[in-house]
């Protein structure tokens, strides 16, 4: 850690969790409250508003998910080549709360475009080095936590959002516009924290004696974190947007229209509810277990969804999949295991990246098998690739165990 920072055992938690790690959880909390005032907002407001056709949102869509992914690659080798991280994360969130801002002021559909691409690009521009400096703010024992507590604070961030919206709309007969608007103060709270309360971490420290600048390529990490990114890309091929289970809600389940938003309700609770506990539970089992964990309540959720139907097992079937979240932020602590702090920012790039180039794809292919083969072995398939995923993550090679309490070596994995 940096000298101005001093040293991680000295430095003063907040709620158990370093400073760093608490307010990076804050910032994400207070985003993700912005981004979900005007995200479930866009589609009807760039359609029905702006008059632009439903392949415009496709395009939209697209461009802005293929570039963000692409700029988690390249900030993440900034990061690391640069020895910074705060600078990349703070110009990401600016440049997100200025597009989406902007979004109060347009009147063509090409300038949405241009402001939802660059709401994107900051996305892409900040999520690589932010995981870097989580996992440099704290205790090898504690990242499963950290990164639990950031998923969390997000989950929560979005409900809350997604509330506030709604309440705007339907309470005080607002417009989008101002919506949009309004969306700016949460975000800007945010970023006065982030610039007040984070500090620059060890990804300032000087890169080992005689190792080179960091390359954007997976030559410098070793074949465990390669095996790993071929079992999140498999899982993430089988994992398609959640808004299937809506559909399937409402379609095979027959769940009335009235209660699908409480439905929705319900999965982002449980989602919040987890994160902590499993990122805490890894820290004390070992990422892979409780990854086993997760992806095998995926595969049983995805085999109910499959297999079940009724007003009941909807409400059931939801909040068990919630559970499948608990492994969420565990990735990104395992991925911290594996790579040496001068290459965390490239890491978490080339992971995110990634888990980004298979998210439409998925989709996709959920959306083909649907249509033509039916919902059940759409599921069936989706819990069928987090099974062989599973599979491959047992073939992650192990290592050593790290130091932990009283000098006692302790198992990660």
């Amino acid at each position: 850690m940096s000298e101005k920072g001093g040293k991680k055992g000295e430095e003063k938690n907040v709620a158990g969790l370093s400073r760093n790690v608490f307010f990076l959880g804050l910032v994400s909390f207070f985003n993700d409250l912005s981004s979900e005032m005007v995200y479930p907002l866009f589609p009807a407001f760039l359609t029905e508003f702006l008059g632009a056709g439903a392949w415009f949102l496709g395009l939209v869509e697209g461009l802005a998910d293929s570039v963000a992914s692409l700029l988690n690659l390249l900030s993440g080798w900034l990061s690391d080549r640069f020895r910074r991280r705060k600078g990349l994360v703070s110009g990401g969130y600016a440049l997100s709360a200025l597009s989406r801002g902007s979004l109060a002021l347009v009147t063509a559909p090409w300038q949405a475009l241009l402001g939802w691409f660059f709401n994107r690009v900051g996305k892409g521009v900040r999520t690589a080095p932010r995981d870097a400096l989580i996992a440099d703010s704290c205790h090898p024992l504690q990242k499963g936590r950290a990164f639990g507590y950031q998923r969390s604070m997000d989950h929560s961030g979005a409900l809350l959002g997604a509330a506030v919206s709604s309440l705007l709309l339907a309470t005080l007969s607002l417009g989008y516009r101002t919506v949009f608007a309004l969306a700016l103060i949460p975000i800007a709270l945010g970023i006065l924290l982030l610039l007040w309360q984070v500090r620059e971490e060890d990804a300032a420290c000087p890169l080992p004696e005689g190792a080179g600048l960091p390359r954007l390529d997976l030559r410098p990490f070793d074949r465990r974190f390669k095996w790993l990114l071929a079992a999140v890309f498999v899982f993430t091929l089988g994992n398609s947007s959640d808004a299937f289970l809506l559909l399937w809600a409402r379609q095979v389940g027959g769940f009335p229209l009235v209660l699908l938003p409480a439905l929705w309700g319900v999965l982002h609770v449980v989602k919040a509810g987890v994160s902590i506990p499993g990122g805490a539970l890894s820290d004390r089992l070992g990422r892979r277990r409780v990854i086993f964990l997760g992806w095998g309540i995926y595969f049983l959720a995805y085999t109910g969804f499959a297999l079940l139907k009724g007003n009941a097992w909807t409400w059931l079937l939801f909040a068990f999949y919630g559970l499948y979240y608990l492994a969420e932020g565990v990735l990104k602590a395992f991925v911290a295991d594996m790579v040496p702090s001068e290459l965390r920012g490239s890491a978490y790039g080339i992971y995110n990246f990634t888990v980004s180039i298979t998210v439409l794809p998925a989709s996709l292919f959920m959306g083909l098998l649907w249509s033509t083969v039916g919902a059940r072995v759409a599921f069936l398939t989706g819990a069928g690739l987090a099974l062989a995923a599973s599979l491959i993550l047992a073939a992650v090679p192990r290592r050593s165990a790290v130091p932990g309490e009283g000098g006692k070596a302790k198992s990660m994995e």
